[in-house]
């Protein structure tokens, strides 16, 4: 039941929060729901979960159609946005967590209505496969979205490699935290990084152990459904 599985997850949320002492109202759990139709976000909604995510385009659109008459969820886009199809769904998202070039910052720039609250991603793990901007570089890009005014980056994301180690992943996540913390300080009005959007159904108890604000939970709250 997915009832049963989001409270496994919150449990496991609480208890990792627990463990270093943080408040668990200082992680936001967000429903990775690209794998299920609209009939299973409803669920959750009745469970109080009203933060979802999708990573296409097209499915997040339909989505919003089909759950019209649900105002207060909060949509997140975590997937990675060609600049061809910024224009069909940046104004309609709260929150995106992939913003991986200057390219994309421009394209959003020019379509954004409002200032759009951005994770800038980061290829921490060093992986071919992945986008992300380099850790060295993340400054840098950083202090180069100064001038666009429809970009607020409140935090990091990253992706750990699925296949890492507990040891592995908590590495990741510091790296990732140091940088958060590293941008956080500099004061910037367009970029307070607070945030670290990192875990996901493998590895968020760690992460949230390390620092995660938002954690990306997708098939652990759909098991066995």
């Amino acid at each position: 039941m997915i009832s049963d599985n989001l409270r496994k997850v919150r449990q496991e949320i609480q208890n990792s929060c627990a463990l270093v002492s943080r408040k668990v109202e200082e992680v936001t759990l967000v429903a990775v729901t690209k794998s299920v139709d609209s009939a299973k976000m409803k669920e959750l909604y009745e469970e109080d979960q009203t933060v979802f995510a999708e990573n296409r385009v097209d499915v997040l659109l339909q989505k919003q159609a089909e759950l019209a008459d649900y105002p207060a969820i909060e949509w997140h886009f975590i997937g990675h946005l060609q600049r061809r199809k910024v224009k069909d769904i940046i104004n309609k998202i709260d929150y995106f967590h992939a913003l991986e070039s200057l390219k994309l910052a421009g394209e959003i720039q020019k379509r954004a209505q409002k200032a759009i609250r951005c994770f800038v991603e980061v290829n921490v793990s060093g992986e071919a496969s992945k986008l992300g901007i380099r850790p060295e570089e993340v400054l840098s890009f950083i202090q180069s979205l100064a001038s666009y005014d429809k970009i607020e980056v409140v935090g990091l994301m990253m992706m750990a490699p699925y296949d890492s180690t507990v040891e592995e992943q908590r590495s990741y996540f510091t790296q990732l935290k140091q940088l958060q913390e590293a941008v956080s300080v500099q004061k910037y009005s367009h970029a307070p990084c607070t945030e670290l959007s990192m875990g996901m159904s493998n590895d968020y108890p760690v992460a949230i152990e390390v620092g995660a604000t938002y954690v990306r939970v997708g098939s652990a709250l759909f098991e066995d459904e």
